[in-house]
């Protein structure tokens, strides 16, 4: 979804947009039926050429299809993956990345999910030209945005794509009218936002409070925050940092109608609505009538 606001912007400015690249059409859901990319709905709408190649660094195919539209510059949105060589060459402008993150701060797969898991404050927007590297190109323009105290990467990532768009066309048109210089990154300063794994959802109850809730708003929707109850995985849907007195880490506590559970050096979460195994989600309440969680009882073991 981040893609598509940038691709309206291109077209809205009057940009000649001569190819949309984007992922081939994958089955999904129960009935396997083929679902399409938002890039591609969006481009159907607008009448927009569409390639799917399934690769496209030893692919002649696209290569050759690529080469005979002499693009003057080459925008590129979500892609991932580290462009070849030949494709960095193609266009005068060159290939110009829209990253959502100030680089060289959180470079990789996903600088918004750790720049909040991170406590960062502040992020934004960074247009660049790619060179062989990982997010290492010299940062063309940069738009700041406020990280909310309770924002998650859902709600995040919306403004940030809005944002994004019109700092893309503003960028190329800068770029085609001669305007804009590219400045080096200080590599120094760099932070990595490598890819999510389920286990990153774990919570680790010896961090304090405010990082576990920090990463909780991160890793939304997926992958969440977890941890184990009785033997069986418990998902924490809505938590908060409490006031509440100093617990050890990962004992639970009954505070009314809320759960309370230690976290380090003697700071608490609030567990507002969680979800045992098996289970449907259910309010802190409910879980406290439920399942008497005893005095002194832990999670995370």
């Amino acid at each position: 979804m981040f893609a598509v606001p940038p691709l309206e912007a291109l077209v809205r400015a009057g940009h000649e947009v001569s190819l949309v690249v984007t992922q081939p059409d994958r089955p999904k859901g129960r009935g396997l039926d083929m679902a399409l990319s938002p890039v591609k709905q969006k481009a159907l709408e607008l009448g927009l050429a569409i390639a799917q190649p399934e690769k496209i660094r030893n692919n002649a195919e696209f290569r050759a299809q690529l080469e005979s539209l002499s693009p003057r510059a080459i925008a590129i949105v979500g892609y991932g993956r580290i462009v070849p060589r030949w494709m960095l060459d193609l266009p005068p402008l060159g290939n110009i990345n829209l990253h959502a993150s100030l680089l060289p701060k959180y470079r990789g797969a996903a600088p918004i999910q750790w720049a909040i898991a991170e406590g960062e404050q502040v992020t934004g927007n960074t247009t660049m030209r790619i060179d062989e590297g990982l997010d290492t190109g010299d940062i063309l323009l940069q738009r700041e945005m406020t990280i909310q105290p309770n924002d998650n990467s859902m709600t995040l990532a919306p403004r940030l794509a809005a944002m994004s768009a019109e700092l893309l066309a503003e960028t190329l048109a800068a770029l085609d009218e001669g305007r804009l210089h590219a400045t080096p990154q200080d590599h120094t300063l760099a932070s990595l936002a490598r890819i999510l794994t389920r286990e990153d959802g774990r919570v680790d109850f010896s961090s304090e409070a405010q990082k576990i809730w920090n990463r909780h708003r991160g890793f939304q929707p997926w992958p969440g925050a977890f941890t184990t109850f009785r033997g069986k995985q418990l998902t924490l849907h809505a938590i908060s940092v409490s006031e509440s007195g100093a617990l050890a880490a990962g004992e639970l506590a009954v505070a009314g109608e809320r759960v309370i559970a230690g976290c380090g050096a003697g700071t608490t979460i609030a567990i507002d609505e969680l979800q045992l195994e098996g289970k449907r989600r259910m309010s802190a309440r409910e879980f406290i009538n439920g399942y008497q969680p005893k005095p002194g009882e832990r999670v995370g073991i």
